[in-house]
């Protein structure tokens, strides 16, 4: 450090030193929220779906449905933070200061991500529900290629936040 030249010096360093701070623990509740979502969502894919068919066998359904609203309220609530943390560290930074490009590309994932939860969630969910017998099994199929699309574009927006 330099000569003490006043008051306001160290107020300064100081400021900037907070700032960097927070920014660093925004990034790192970002970086969670996501992994949380994709992981959740890889979870059920990989784990809990298939313990349940060889535990239950057609009756899985009945504890996917239970799995699958808890995980929904818990997405919910990441896609909060990760929209309220995203601002905040724009706003603390002052802007963009990264590439465009990879930002429009990972959050064009992310928006496609939060469509398809809520298009699941709030048109295709209810769909099955009042489905008849025939129906519910393609219903089924298109919500669980839907949950795919989504780890497959969550893996991806995690890669490309390491660039």
């Amino acid at each position: 450090m330099g000569a003490y030249t006043g008051p306001g010096q160290y107020s300064i360093t100081i400021g900037r030193q907070m700032k960097n701070i927070v920014l660093v623990v925004l990034n790192r509740f970002h970086l969670m929220a996501t992994v949380a979502w994709t992981g959740g969502i890889a979870f059920i894919l990989f784990i809990a779906m298939p313990s349940a068919k060889e535990l239950l066998g057609s009756e899985a359904s009945k504890v996917m449905a239970i799995i699958s609203r808890r995980f929904t309220s818990l997405a919910n609530k990441i896609i909060l933070l990760l929209i309220g943390t995203g601002i905040s560290i724009i706003l603390l930074k002052g802007g963009f200061d990264f590439n465009p490009e990879l930002f429009a590309l990972k959050h064009t994932a992310v928006l496609l991500m939060i469509i398809i939860h809520f298009y699941r969630g709030l048109v295709l969910a209810p769909r099955i529900q009042r489905a008849q017998a025939a129906q519910k099994p393609k219903l089924q199929n298109l919500s669980l290629s839907l949950v795919k699309v989504n780890l497959v574009l969550g893996v991806g927006v995690l890669l490309l936040s390491q660039l």
